[in-house]
């Protein structure tokens, strides 16, 4: 994805209050064609209300929101032909089969018996729900009722698809069915917005993200990006010594000035060497290479837990100040002896 690829919707200014309460405080951020983004923030955090202003359930008291160019607000009807929104509440209906369920939001969407019957099958092969075509929906588990509301949101062949915490209560099993379901959706050129409280969840199916912290939009951008900026801690890298000798490790970078170890697992320690400057970097990898049988090092992409945290304490989601800028995107080189 690249500034080139065009732009399927802009949001500035966007503001929602209920009462004394400020659910959404300014949100501006655009999302392009293909993109998967990851709407991420605690509860409450205002990711719901602004999600509905996007699907046009709930008017903004201010601002403006734009899906390939034209107005959601002043033109909701044309907005909701190409928006597909998945709600985090799934409500049962009782003595309704699979296939009735999608006949009549396929009906809803104005659909004709013989479009309607091929849209529906359509669906249902997609999510891996045709052989449930008959069983109740009060029947379904978790995982199948979720497929089902994805089945439902896709009906109309929109090309944007909202889902508000899409993976919220399913077990391991349903979650990576339902990766792969979007994996699969972004391969056909949907593009896509998905809510989560859960950090990780959206680390294994966005490409950009959306950082929101009470009712305001602190940060957003590509996902790469996010998880290579430099921090103030400097460079990480995880390091593995022959024998996964990591008491010996440890013990030499505690002992050398400017490391600092995060964590050590599976035989591998991460650590981060303070200096911004890739000259000092290097020459610090080169003693460690001479001092221990080093098999493996390379750097460490830091976690989106890491990178949340750090964009609520600098506030813009900018990196935090370093000596030296210009080399901030530098990787450092080993130089020869």
């Amino acid at each position: 994805m690249t500034m080139s690829t065009p732009l399927l919707l802009e949001v500035s200014g966007l503001s929602k209050s209920f009462g004394p309460l400020k659910a959404v405080n300014n949100a501006s951020f655009v999302i392009r064609q293909g993109q998967v983004v990851g709407l991420i923030g605690s509860n409450g955090a205002g990711k719901t209300t602004l999600m509905r202003m996007l699907a046009t359930l709930e008017m903004p008291d201010s601002g403006h929101i734009r899906l390939n160019g034209a107005d959601v607000v002043d033109h909701p009807e044309l907005a909701r032909s190409r928006i597909g929104w998945m709600p985090d509440y799934f409500h049962p209906y009782k003595n309704t089969s699979v296939r009735e369920y999608l006949d009549f939001f396929a009906r809803a969407c104005g659909m004709g018996r013989e479009r309607l019957l091929d849209a529906v099958d359509e669906v249902m092969d997609f999510t891996e729900l045709a052989g449930l075509q008959n069983q109740m929906i009060d029947k379904l588990s978790k995982g199948q009722t979720q497929r089902l509301c994805l089945a439902r949101t896709l009906i109309s062949d929109a090309q944007f698809l909202i889902l508000d915490e899409p993976a919220a209560g399913l077990d391991p099993k349903a979650r990576l069915e339902f990766k792969n379901l979007v994996h699969l959706l972004k391969a056909r050129g949907k593009t896509l917005l998905i809510s989560s409280h859960i950090l990780s969840e959206l680390g294994e199916m966005c490409d950009a993200l959306i950082f929101m912290n009470a009712g305001t939009v602190i940060h957003d951008g590509n996902m790469e990006d996010l998880l290579h900026r430099q921090t103030e801690s400097g460079y990480a890298f995880e390091i593995r010594t022959a024998g996964d000798d990591t008491a010996s490790l440890e013990e030499w970078l505690a002992l050398r000035r400017g490391w600092k170890v995060r964590h050590v697992q599976q035989q591998k320690v991460v650590a981060a060497f303070v200096s911004c400057e890739p000259e000092a970097v290097a020459a610090e990898l080169r003693q460690l290479c001479l001092d221990l049988p080093v098999i493996d090092f390379h750097r460490s992409e830091r976690r989106l837990e890491e990178a949340f945290v750090d964009i609520l304490i600098h506030g813009s989601g900018e990196p935090a100040p370093r000596q030296n800028p210009a080399s901030s995107q530098e990787t450092p080189s080993i130089p020869a002896s």
